[in-house]
């Protein structure tokens, strides 16, 4: 299970009469081609350091001078993109590989089972019931009927327990605020419930299934839902029938504003479970009380925001975690909640030398997923913790599902690599064997290509894993245009999984590499810790040493190589390319955090100071300071090509990093590459955004690189 869902960090083109149209090779050297930019004298102070901020009108988003460079912006962005000869033949063949059958993850509930699937090129996926494993599929809610264009998005669907009802969560144009509805499975038909102003929160079904607990925040004040902060979350027990107004309040904490809880109601129905975390770092504090004495307080149990104690599941008084607690790696613990001490505690699966990604209690069983070098390992040990058997799984890749009760005897995983789309397989944790459940049929041959994992060494000699993926016998020269991409931070791991967008531009003759940067999770807790708040400068380091292994090795040559990130990866990418502008032949920030001293003032933004410290911090300020990709701009430097791409509706990382961001490049830059953003209009920061919108994007984002790269052999 999970026990949080946290905020971590995935165009309009008129006024003609505004903006002279651009050919692909008349972008100019001076600023003053582009369009003008909103400024203010505004000048902030820092522990006594002066620090102008001229773009500060651009972080208002609905003013008439924002919108009016938007738009001008976009039609500069859009004419540079129509003039590519090869864009309409890099859409059509993303087109034709996205077109394949897609299935989620099954979970079955009550005797059903329920699962995602989209035929090909539908906007949302359609989340399908069968009455058992081998019944007749049946519609039970379409997504893409919510909408004429796709932008309402399913946010998280909880079946109840006995399989008769739905909570679903439903988000508009991508952004993080949720409306949760509920659904009769048999009818398929909406209740009445209705409830609103839900951000990072699920729902939680009670053991009757009558009712269910949600985590929400204040309602914001008009004009603020898509950037004020988000504070003081509160969790509610909704009754079904009833309005949200009559809604229970279980837990809220006002003397800490940043504290949110996830509820968890044990699968014997017997305790009430609240998992308290602040921020997006694995550190928790655990409450809990018998479910049934419905006036009592929740009590501590473990932890004070120290460690990752994830619930996993109960034999009465004894509950078990996964924690990180004295082990950066993880590990499985039984804590009794009569004496849960630490020196009572009863470890089950020691730590090990792979990071320990997650755990399942299925079939009377540990499953325990492990990563080995950035690709998954699953491991299955029994309740005393002694070790049955490995899952056995087709090779080096991503396998993630195995969810279910301890009394079921079969569970369903998904298993994909970077060659291979999604195939889902049944389970059995008795016997070990895994079955094909289902499995997409493709418009090409995966046997075509092949990956690669090689080991480089950073600055300061630590070894860092990378994949390299390309058609077979892809031969070492320094022509080979190659797209790296990065993530590191948030203690989030990059594994292999399938996209259709690097497909094609391995199609195209193109290496696909993806480094596994400090920062992430890939080997615990250490490596994450280690490219955080004043140690993140090691996290460009890593990727700036991962271009600079492809050159030394002759995979490709600066002119050929681009950079990519969307998010957390957009500030890598928006770092690295401010640092060494010269390593790079093109450059892909999307959805970037780049104003790192003001980050934490908006929305949800608050809580990455567990990663990036606090421009309030001294020390911190400083070390933000030098490498914001916002503050780090200087004028007359030669920047990179530049495609910065962000979303109208992002609520989780606001629109104005990449405006201002995108204001400052153009404004200093000194020679002819292109520094271009496109603005997609009603999405948000990634999740939920419409297949078509999809496509656009990474065609829009191909074309730019077969242009800057000059890729002979783009379609």
């Amino acid at each position: 299970m999970t026990v949080t869902s946290k905020p971590i960090l995935i165009p309009v083109f008129f006024l003609l009469a505004l903006v002279p149209f651009l050919e692909a090779d008349d972008i100019p050297a001076t600023s003053k081609q582009y369009p003008e930019a909103p400024k203010s004298d505004t000048v902030d102070v820092y522990h006594g350091v002066k620090v102008a901020d001229p773009y500060r009108p651009l972080e208002d988003p609905d003013s008439d001078v924002t919108r009016a460079w938007v738009e001008a912006e976009n039609q500069i962005t859009g004419a540079f993109l129509e003039s590519i000869p090869q864009r309409d033949a890099i859409r059509a063949r993303l087109t034709e590989l996205w077109d394949y059958e897609k299935f989620g993850v099954p979970r079955g509930k009550g005797g059903r089972y329920f699962y995602a699937r989209n035929a090909g090129l539908q906007n949302q996926a359609v989340l399908y019931t069968q009455e058992s494993l081998d019944g007749e599929p049946r519609e039970l809610l379409d997504p893409n009927a919510l909408s004429a264009d796709g932008t309402v998005a399913l946010a998280g669907t909880v079946a109840s327990d006995d399989g008769a009802k739905l909570a679903y969560g439903i988000a508009e144009a991508g952004s993080d605020w949720n409306v949760w509805k509920v659904r009769d499975v048999t009818t398929g038909k909406d209740l009445d419930d209705r409830i609103e102003w839900v951000k990072f929160s699920s729902a939680e079904w009670t053991p009757d299934d009558s009712a269910f607990f949600y985590g929400r925040f204040p309602e914001p004040e008009p004009g603020q839902d898509l950037k004020g902060a988000n504070y003081f979350q509160k969790v509610y027990l909704h009754k079904l029938g009833t309005p949200q107004a009559d809604d229970t309040l279980i837990w809220e904490d006002p003397e800490h504003k940043e504290w949110e809880a996830t509820p968890t109601v044990t699968d014997d129905g017997a305790y009430l479970v609240l998992t308290l975390h602040k921020g997006t770092d694995a550190k928790y504090r655990v409450l809990f009380r018998p479910f049934n004495e419905h006036d009592a307080e929740p009590v501590h149990l473990v932890g004070d925001f120290d460690a990752e104690y994830e619930f996993l599941d109960n034999d009465g008084p004894v509950f078990w975690f996964k924690t990180n607690k004295d082990a950066p790696r993880g590990r499985v613990v039984a804590i009794d909640v009569r004496d849960p001490r630490p020196e009572k505690w009863t470890e089950l699966i020691p730590q090990a030398d792979d990071a320990l990604e997650a755990v399942n209690v299925v079939g009377g069983r540990f499953l325990a997923s492990y990563l080995k070098d950035a690709h998954t390992a699953v491991r299955v040990f029994d309740l005393a913790g002694a070790h049955v058997r490995d899952v056995d799984l087709p090779g080096p890749g991503t396998a993630a599902g195995f969810g279910g009760k301890r009394s079921d005897r079969h569970t369903f995983y998904g298993f994909t690599s970077y060659t291979t789309p999604t195939t889902i397989y049944r389970y059995d944790v008795e016997t070990g064997a895994s079955e094909v459940w289902r499995k997409p049929k493709l418009k090409f041959d995966p046997d075509d290509y092949e990956t690669l994992q090689v080991f480089y060494h950073s600055h300061d000699g630590t070894k860092i894993p990378m994949f390299l993926t390309a058609k077979k016998g892809l031969s070492k020269t320094a022509a080979n245009p190659t797209l790296l991409y990065g993530y590191g931070g948030f203690n989030i791991s990059l594994t292999p999984a399938f996209s259709a967008g690097p497909l094609a531009w391995m199609e195209m003759g193109g290496l696909f590499a993806v480094a596994n940067l400090r920062g992430g999770g890939e080997y615990g807790e250490s490596w994450h810790q280690a490219g955080t708040k004043l140690k993140k400068q090691h996290v460009f380091d890593d990727f700036i040493c991962a271009a600079q292994w492809l050159i030394a090795e002759n995979y490709t040559n600066s002119t050929k190589l681009a950079i990519s990130g969307r998010s957390n990866g957009g500030l890598l990418v928006g770092a690295c390319m401010t640092q060494r502008p010269e390593l790079y032949g093109a450059c892909l920030p999307g959805v970037g955090v780049m104003d790192m001293l003001r980050f934490h003032k908006f929305t949800i933004g608050w809580a990455w100071v567990d990663d990036y410290g606090s421009s309030d911090a001294p020390e911190e300020f400083k070390a933000l300071l030098a490498y914001s990709p916002l503050h780090t701009v200087r004028p007359g430097t030669c920047s990179p090509p530049t495609l910065i791409t962000t979303a109208d509706h992002d609520d989780r990382v606001v629109p104005a990093h990449s405006f201002k961001f995108a204001a400052a490049l153009q404004a200093a830059q000194s020679c002819h590459n292109p520094t271009l953003i496109r603005i997609e209009t009603k999405a948000g920061h990634g999740a939920g955004k419409p297949t078509a919108k999809i496509i656009e994007e990474a065609a829009d984002q191909y074309a730019f690189l077969v242009k800057t790269l000059k890729v002979e052999s783009g379609r």
